[in-house]
């Protein structure tokens, strides 16, 4: 827990994503918050300049090739995957590979990406620069 929580902090503080709109509306916008039949929520943090997209699993069952829409075409990374074995998890997840967007339209964005959310955990993706 130790683990995951130096990470989390080390990404805040190095994201301004995260933390340079924080008490503001614009630094939040929702993806998918009304993914009840598979208990994902999904949101974008982000500055004028930089953004991370944000995706939860409430349930115990991963989602494989989980469709999510994504502001900007590209490459995405996983920036923190909470299901690694470093924090004690199974390794579900999407691991080193690129995550390519496609384009295809998906929750009113023009880009979207097939990626895998494992259980009871969060993803956090970012554009590969």
């Amino acid at each position: 827990m130790q683990t995951l929580v130096k990470d989390l902090n080390h990404l805040y503080r190095g994201s301004a994503a995260l933390h340079g709109n924080e008490f503001e509306w614009q630094g939040f916008e929702w993806i998918d918050c009304h993914d009840s039949q598979q208990s994902i929520v999904s949101f974008v943090r982000k500055t004028d300049h930089e953004f991370l997209v944000v995706i939860i699993n409430f349930t115990p069952v991963p989602r494989m090739h989980y469709r999510i829409g994504v502001p900007h075409p590209g490459s995405y990374r996983e920036a923190l995957n909470s299901d690694s074995h470093f924090y004690g998890g199974g390794d579900v997840g999407n691991g080193d590979r690129p995550l390519v967007t496609e384009d295809v339209p998906w929750m009113g964005r023009p880009y979207s990406l097939s990626v895998t959310v494992p259980p009871l955990a969060g993803l956090v993706l970012a554009l590969r620069a």
